[in-house]
């Protein structure tokens, strides 16, 4: 039982960084109908933010502050410079830029700063445990799980109770008739890849301090998992993208914990097969979005 919830705990951390990428990926896609592959190169930069203010002598919570700063600076200059002359472009263009855009970050990092993984010295309290009730718990995947729950909770709040999240809101049941009533569609636009951007530099600072290193492929593999997430949740749902971020992050860990060692090597598979099966029962997601909306 005690490894049953110790596994529980690191599944929840793990599946919030994935509903964090996912939920990312679910706002833009619900609003511009872009599925940004180069998400995983935004993680990626905060990573880098990271690391480049610590080796600058910036204490540890000014260099999260400035990773996180800098992923926004990432997703909007994205938005602003590639994606924004092709809002309204066909799905196949938007796809071919997003990978276009992913390539050309991921050379960048790999030339420009290292093509190795380069180590982050956090805190050694950062990396300590705690006991409760006999039961040895990391003190990374609980602060990973407080700092996802309160994320989630406020990125909530701000998409129903502040003007601008329920103009987004709005864009994504139709933009265009957003535009016809005199909102300003770039600014919405924008803030949508900046909220995108922000959740990708808080799934960079907990995959950072639980891996202590960051190199340019760090974002490839959970952007790839958040964006299975996506469609398991349901294509342009925001609560789905959530839940199936946190369905996935179960699965691998629960896999990984109490899969026999002769299946180990099969734990990818296998977890893909399980998402597979629940979209064959459910082809619209777990939570699929409403009806003509986006969201």
């Amino acid at each position: 039982m005690d490894l049953l919830l110790q596994q529980i705990i690191n599944a929840l951390s793990l599946g919030g960084i994935y509903a964090m990428l996912a939920l990312g990926l679910a706002i833009v896609f619900s609003i511009v109908r872009l599925i940004n592959f180069a998400h995983g190169e935004i993680m990626t930069f905060g990573g880098y933010g990271i690391f480049l203010s610590m080796s600058f002598g910036l204490p540890p919570l000014a260099a999260l502050t400035v990773g996180i700063g800098a992923a926004m600076a990432m997703a909007l200059a994205m938005e602003r410079t590639a994606f924004r002359a092709m809002r309204g472009a066909d799905v196949v263009s938007l796809l071919i830029t997003s990978f276009a855009v992913s390539e050309i970050l991921k050379v960048l990092f790999q030339n420009g700063i290292s093509a190795r993984p380069v180590p982050i010295s956090f805190p050694p309290s950062w990396s300590g445990t705690y006991q409760i009730a006999g039961m040895t718990i990391g003190v990374a995947p609980t602060i990973s799980i407080l700092v996802t729950l309160t994320s989630l909770g406020a990125l909530s709040f701000v998409l129903r109770r502040t003007p601008i999240g329920m103009a987004m809101r709005a864009a994504a049941e139709d933009f265009e008739m957003l535009r016809m009533l005199g909102i300003n569609a770039n600014r919405v636009v924008a803030m949508s890849f900046a909220i995108s951007g922000l959740l990708a530099g808080i799934a960079a600072v907990i995959w950072t301090a639980q891996r202590g290193s960051v190199d340019p492929l760090m974002g490839f593999f959970p952007v790839l998992k958040a964006f299975i997430a996506t469609v398991l949740g349901g294509l342009g749902s925001l609560g789905g993208a959530v839940l199936g971020g946190f369905v996935v992050g179960a699965l691998e860990v629960l896999t990984q914990a109490f899969l026999p060692d002769n299946l180990a090597p099969y734990r990818d598979a296998i977890v893909l097969s399980a998402v597979i099966a629940v979209l064959l029962i459910r082809p619209d997601g777990l939570l699929p979005a409403k009806t003509g909306a986006r969201s």
